[in-house]
């Protein structure tokens, strides 16, 4: 874990970014040298990320869309989280995000609840 700094500017942070994505495939145990390398970059990003990305009313689609696209996951993951039409639906902003589909989403994908829980628009009118 000697190779881990802390992060000062945008270089270091998608070192960082690129480091952790590694662990994705396979989240390293608890404790294991690989664990704790996992733990510490993601605090550091988490860190990082609260004092230069921070934003108080972020659209949650868009949160998604990001993890999706810059954080290693996938629409094949939510979808397995929450279902196959329901994630389309929701990345289509055709059907809102719930407060059980918040919560799971959160705790799987390491992702503050905040960020999952703004209103925004729907595509068109839910039924």
């Amino acid at each position: 874990m000697m190779d881990v700094k802390p992060l000062h500017n945008e270089q270091d942070y998608d070192w960082a970014i690129r480091e952790v994505s590694r662990y994705f495939e396979a989240k390293p145990l608890a404790g294991t040298p690989d664990g704790d390398r996992f733990e510490v970059l993601s605090s550091l990003i988490k860190e990082y990320e609260d004092k230069h990305f921070a934003t108080t009313h972020g659209d949650p689609i868009d949160v998604l869309h990001f993890a999706i696209e810059s954080m290693g996951r996938s629409q094949t993951e939510l979808a397995a989280l929450i279902g196959r039409n329901r994630a389309s639906e929701i990345l289509n902003r055709v059907r809102p995000l719930t407060l059980e589909m918040i919560r799971l989403i959160s705790k799987e994908w390491s992702i503050p609840i905040g960020a999952l829980t703004a209103q925004y628009e729907l595509t068109r009118a839910h039924a």
